[in-house]
């Protein structure tokens, strides 16, 4: 007897959270309602985040733990884990507790209704973001809601890692980045050349209580500015993109 596939794949790259991570997985599986897999990936097998989330595995069968095997980073655990995912549509979300999960379910159902990107946005009217750095907070909000007034994207938080996604969206355009958290502006980035539906709902980030963050500003500000302006431009088709796309982490 086969087992249907889950509605949502929930995608967590993870690197060395420890207990850090229970608090975040706990309010995900008190949250999300549709059928759901939670998948946490890290970098190998003496991360720290391993042993947590295998005790709570034994508790909670809808979640697993899985080795990177395409590179170390961020953007190449969420590669590995969207393509290990099971369900049509796929959310990512961080394992620093700071989405709100109850949002979850929502962005799920607006892929459902046909957008290849759902964006959790902090800058739209009842967003919010509490706490983080200034000027990284700064240098995001400007991003994202000009591309929202010059490009009509769909979402004024382009560059929030926390967004559902048509699965096979992704797996057609395909991700070039390798190292940061700028996937998520890749990808909206992609879905805006080729003239694909991309909206958006409030949420309110919160900054992490435990832990410490992982995201390094200088490092990764350059390749969030390429694929910010890969966001401007004409229609192009999925040859064109992926021609175009190539070039752009280079």
């Amino acid at each position: 007897m086969s087992v249907a596939a889950p509605r949502v794949s929930v995608v967590i790259p993870a690197y060395n959270e420890g207990e850090a991570i229970v608090p975040g997985l706990e309010r995900i599986f008190e949250s999300v309602t549709l059928e759901c897999e939670v998948v946490v990936v890290v970098d190998s097998v003496d991360d720290s985040t391993i042993p947590p989330v295998k005790r709570l595995a034994k508790a909670e069968p809808r979640l697993k733990i899985l080795i990177n095997t395409y590179g170390r980073g961020p953007a190449q655990a969420i590669r590995f884990g969207i393509d290990n995912s099971k369900a049509i549509t796929t959310v990512v979300t961080m394992a620093d507790g700071c989405d709100d999960p109850r949002q979850i379910d929502d962005l799920v159902r607006l892929v459902e209704r046909g957008v290849v990107v759902a964006a959790a946005s902090r800058y739209m009217a009842g967003g919010q973001q509490v706490g983080g750095p200034r000027f990284k907070s700064f240098l995001s909000r400007t991003a994202g809601q000009s591309l929202h007034l010059w490009t009509s994207v769909g979402t004024r938080d382009a560059t929030n890692s926390f967004k559902a996604y048509n699965t096979q969206f992704v797996r057609d355009v395909g991700i070039d980045s390798r190292s940061g958290f700028e996937i998520g502006l890749e990808l909206t980035a992609k879905a805006r050349r080729l003239r694909l539906p991309v909206a958006e709902i409030p949420t309110i980030w919160l900054d992490r209580a435990l832990g410490e963050s992982n995201f390094q500003l200088r490092k990764w500000i350059p390749k969030y500015l390429r694929w910010y302006r890969f966001a401007y431009g004409r229609k192009l088709t999925l040859e064109e993109l992926h021609a175009k796309s190539q070039h752009v982490e280079k």
